[in-house]
């Protein structure tokens, strides 16, 4: 299927770089019209259901693992979805936003989260990645509309500025912590429901969260992960960022510009 909509700019007022300049996220409308949305919601649940290695009950997992059914990379695994994580459209606006020439993929993943799936704890995703720029930012893209109930994302409104919490991976920790420091600092949290066709950008060092979906269908969610395009390999910091390195990067060189097979200009 081609969707010309997706080669297509969308404008986006300086009003709204502005705003994500200064909250490092944004939502925005509009973005994909039901013809997409409808689309890639049938195309990317074959393939989570096709490699979905999840087999334990939502009851006997821990809390990562009960947020939701997480596969990566999908654009590599068939050309539809390519179609949508290389779309000029998406990769147009994460440049716009972040004030970037190009963009590059870092890396794509399908977030499903189950009826009865549990909270995603407060996090930063940058935490993971071994990316020498806070240029990073990650499309949120719902499958479907997305209600209260459904748990939509929860942002932390200006919270890249904050430095505690940075070093906590997503799970227990990070909610409980994560959540008393951002009281304590008192930044404005921004949680609303998603239209269709509606989608969200925020950025690296942003905290985060969705809440547990209490409705009886799965919430399907599409993100696709941009960098600067100019990005380097940093020296890791912790475990999961080495992971990364060998996973969504490999063969980058440390201090070198990220342009492995899996990280392309779009």
């Amino acid at each position: 299927m081609n969707f010309p909509k997706l080669q297509e700019t969308y404008l986006i007022s300086d009003e709204a770089k502005a705003f994500y300049q200064e909250n490092r996220y944004i939502k925005l409308k509009n973005v994909l019209g039901k013809d997409e949305i409808d689309y890639f919601n049938s195309v990317i649940s074959s393939e989570v259901d096709r490699l979905n290695a999840q087999t334990k009950p939502i009851e006997k997992r821990d809390t990562y693992s009960k947020a939701f059914l997480q596969i990566f990379n999908l654009w590599t695994e068939n050309k539809e979805v390519a179609k949508l994580v290389l779309s000029k459209r998406l990769g147009q606006i994460a440049a716009d936003l972040m004030g970037c020439e190009k963009v590059r993929i870092y890396h794509d993943q399908a977030l499903f989260k189950e009826s009865g799936g549990g909270i995603t704890p407060w996090h930063a995703d940058q935490y993971y990645w071994p990316i020498d720029t806070d240029k990073t930012i990650t499309a949120w893209i719902p499958l479907q509309e997305t209600p209260m109930e459904m748990g939509p994302l929860e942002f932390s409104a200006k919270s890249h500025q904050i430095i505690t919490g940075r070093e906590l991976e997503i799970g227990d920790e990070s909610e409980s912590k994560i959540k008393e420091n951002l009281r304590i600092n008192n930044f404005k949290h921004v949680i609303e429901p998603f239209d269709l066709g509606e989608v969200s950008f925020h950025s690296g060092w942003v905290f985060h969260r969705a809440g547990a979906n209490q409705t009886d269908r799965m919430r399907k969610v599409m993100t696709v992960i941009y960098m600067d395009a100019t990005s380097k390999l940093k020296n890791p910091e912790n475990k999961n960022q080495i992971n990364d390195w060998n996973t969504w990067c490999p063969g980058a060189e440390i201090g070198k510009e990220i342009n492995s097979p899996l990280n392309p200009v779009v």
